[in-house]
């Protein structure tokens, strides 16, 4: 004959009862839970008490012997090593000779275009100047409203004052003369400039409280 099938029990760990009353079981459960709960609680603090003396002994022996290895250790920098000097030879010969193949192709495509030559000091001077020229507003076509970028401008014009300080010793005459004259130029617009937007800042205010 079949054998009768063991019987399903149910646990019921509903908190309240479906008359809406809570079950005097639930209420056990959560004191056990609770008691439970603050026993692991004061191990825990009983074990971190105990631990930390040691931690902090251990901590303190690691630093004295970072400090002892730190006057030995050489500095850390993020800073990647530079090319070698054959590194630097090789890649300035393949580039001036790209550069010549592109000066020879210009050549033969237009002939009558400007011969480009090389790079000298006046032109990254000039270059420098244009660019801040134009953000104190130089080259605005006639109606236009100016576009001016300060902050673009003082950019460059720092700039060439660094290049001031960084070659000074190592222009000559000429250079130097070109140099200096760039940024006296350049700082005198700068102040004319900013001079006439306080101006007319103040002119506003004394107008608006006029009113």
């Amino acid at each position: 004959m079949p054998e009768k099938e063991p019987p399903i029990t149910f646990t019921d760990r509903r908190k309240i009862s479906s008359e809406g009353e809570i079950r005097p079981e639930a209420v056990a459960e959560e004191e056990a839970a609770r008691k439970e709960a603050a026993q692991r609680e004061t191990a825990n603090k009983t074990a971190q008490s105990t631990a930390a003396p040691e931690a902090a002994s251990a901590v303190s022996s690691t630093a004295k012997q970072g400090d002892g290895d730190a006057s030995s250790a050489p500095p850390d920098t993020d800073m990647p090593e530079g090319p070698t000097a054959q590194e630097t030879a090789e890649s300035h010969a393949a580039y001036s000779q790209t550069t010549r193949q592109l000066d020879d192709l210009l050549r033969a495509k237009a002939p009558e275009s400007a011969q480009l030559g090389p790079v000298a000091f006046e032109h990254l001077v000039q270059s420098m100047y244009m660019t801040a020229m134009m953000a104190l507003g130089a080259g605005t076509q006639p109606g236009e409203k100016p576009r001016i970028d300060l902050m673009g401008a003082r950019q460059t014009i720092d700039l060439l004052g660094v290049l001031t300080d960084k070659t000074k010793g190592n222009l000559t005459p000429d250079e130097s003369r070109l140099l200096e004259s760039a940024l006296f130029e350049l700082r005198m617009m700068f102040l004319e400039i900013t001079n006439a937007i306080a101006r007319n800042a103040a002119n506003a205010d004394q107008q608006q409280k006029k009113k």
